[in-house]
C-alpha cells in the first residue's frame, strides 16, 4: 500500500508542481520551477526528498459517495523519531495551496528558507510530509478517468485524507502542522476536528471563516465560466474546453499585488503580453475537471464555530497586500481573539511581498514560525 523512491525527472509536469497561485502572484519564474521540481540538487544542502503513495481504502465521502480506494500521493524529508512510548514526536505536516501539489513547495524561497542544516525545520531533525492533497497533483482526482463523475469532495474530506494519510505513515502526533492558502483553511480544520493530534499550528494566508464576499464570489466565476461552457461537455469533454483559459485568467488576476501587476504590465500591450504568454506556459498543464473540483471544494469550509475547540498555540499569519484575504475585513483580528492560544499577524506591504503569494516566502514570516516553535516545545 505504500511506496517510495527518491525525486527524479519523471513524467510529472514541472510546472504542475509549482502551487498555482504561487506562479500567478510571480514568486517563482517557469524556468526556476522546472529546475527545482526536476529535483536539481538543493543550494542550501536538505536532503531530496522521497516520494511515496499510500492507498485508502473504503473511502467515505461527506457527500454520501464512496471509492474503493483514494490514492495520496506524498513527498517526505526526514525520519520518524519516536519516543519511550512508541509516540512519533517529530512529524510536521505541511500543505499546499489550490492547484498545487506537495512538490510545490520543494523550492529555494520555502524549503530553501526551512528545511536545511541548522534552520527551523532542519530536515534531518523533522519528519516532514507534504502531501498531494485530495483531488490535486499524483494523488486521487478526477482526471484520473472518473471526470465529474469523481465524488464532490470538501475541504473536510481532503483533512480527513491528510489525517488517514499521516496515520499510514506511522504518525499517530505531529509536532506542527502548517498550510498555505488552501492548506491554510486545512490547518483552521485539523486544529478543530483533531486538537490533540499535534503541538502546533501554522495557517498561512487564509481566514478563519467560511468562503465568502469577494473570496467567494472569484472562486464563484472560475466555476461558472466552466460549468456553463458547452465545450465542459458536462465534464466529458475530449480536448481542454475554453473556459480553463479563462478560470486561469481570473486565478492570476487574485494571486498577486498591483503595483507587482502595473510594475510587469504597465502598458496595455504589456498587460495583454504578460496574461497571453502567462496563461499559454501554463494552460497545457491543467485539467477542466480537476480544477473545477478544487476551485469548488472550499464550499465546505467553515471553521468560524468551531474556534474554541483548537487547544494548541495557533500563529495566523496574512499578508497586508492580499486580494483574496484582505486585512481591511477585519475577520481574522477578530477571530483570532476566541482561538485560546492564538496569535494573528499581518504582515506589512512593502517591495518584499508578493500579495497573497508571500504564503511561501519564508523569510518574510519565519520569524514567526520560531516563536510558535519556541512557545510549543515540551
Amino acid at each position: 500500500m505504500r511506496s517510495g523512491h527518491s525525486i527524479g525527472t519523471n513524467s510529472c509536469s514541472a510546472l504542475a508542481r509549482i502551487s498555482l497561485l504561487a506562479l500567478l502572484a510571480g514568486t517563482v519564474s517557469t524556468t526556476a520551477a522546472g529546475a527545482t521540481a526536476a529535483g536539481a540538487p538543493p543550494a542550501t544542502g536538505y536532503p531530496a526528498p522521497r516520494e511515496g503513495d499510500f492507498v485508502i481504502p473504503d473511502f467515505h465521502f461527506t457527500s454520501g459517495e464512496t471509492l474503493p480506494q483514494v490514492r495520496m500521493h506524498y513527498y517526505a524529508f526526514g525520519e520518524p523519531k519516536r519516543d519511550s512510548h512508541g509516540i512519533v514526536r517529530n512529524a510536521v505536516l505541511i500543505v499546499h495551496g489550490t492547484g498545487g501539489n506537495g512538490g510545490s513547495l520543494i523550492r529555494p524561497e520555502f524549503a530553501g528558507e526551512l528545511f536545511g542544516p541548522g534552520q527551523l525545520l532542519d530536515a534531518t531533525r523533522y519528519f516532514i510530509v507534504l502531501p498531494d492533497a485530495l483531488g490535486h497533483g499524483k494523488s486521487s482526482k478526477p482526471s484520473d478517468g472518473l471526470h465529474a463523475h469523481f465524488p464532490r469532495y470538501g475541504y473536510n474530506d481532503m483533512v480527513e485524507a491528510e489525517y488517514r494519510l499521516m496515520l499510514g505513515l506511522g504518525a499517530k502526533h505531529a509536532r506542527l502542522i502548517m498550510g498555505t492558502s488552501m492548506g491554510c483553511m486545512h490547518a483552521w480544520l485539523w486544529g478543530e476536528q483533531h486538537p490533540d493530534f499535534m503541538d502546533a499550528l501554522m495557517p498561512l494566508a487564509c481566514l478563519p471563516t467560511q468562503i465568502s464576499g469577494r473570496n467567494r464570489v472569484w472562486r464563484r466565476t472560475v466555476s461558472d465560466a466552466i460549468r456553463n461552457d458547452p465545450a465542459w461537455q458536462g465534464g466529458e469533454y475530449q480536448t481542454q474546453p475554453p473556459s480553463l483559459r479563462t478560470a486561469l485568467e481570473m486565478t492570476w488576476l487574485m494571486g498577486s499585488n498591483p503595483p507587482r501587476r502595473q510594475q510587469e504590465a504597465p502598458t496595455l500591450a504589456q498587460a495583454d503580453s504578460v496574461i497571453d504568454t502567462w496563461v499559454g506556459a501554463v494552460l497545457p498543464h491543467f485539467d477542466a475537471n480537476d480544477y473545477l473540483y478544487q476551485i469548488e471544494a472550499s464550499h465546505d469550509y467553515d471553521p468560524g464555530p468551531g474556534l474554541e475547540k483548537i487547544r494548541v498555540p495557533v500563529m495566523a499569519v496574512n499578508s497586508a497586500d492580499d486580494l483574496i484575504n484582505p486585512p481591511e475585513l477585519g475577520i481574522l483580528e477578530r477571530e483570532i481573539k476566541r482561538v485560546p492560544q492564538g496569535k494573528a499577524v499581518v504582515i506589512p506591504y512593502s517591495d518584499q511581498t508578493w500579495g497573497h503569494g508571500s504564503h511561501t516566502i519564508a523569510v518574510l514570516w519565519k520569524q514567526y514560525l520560531e516563536e510558535l516553535l519556541q512557545q510549543s516545545a515540551h
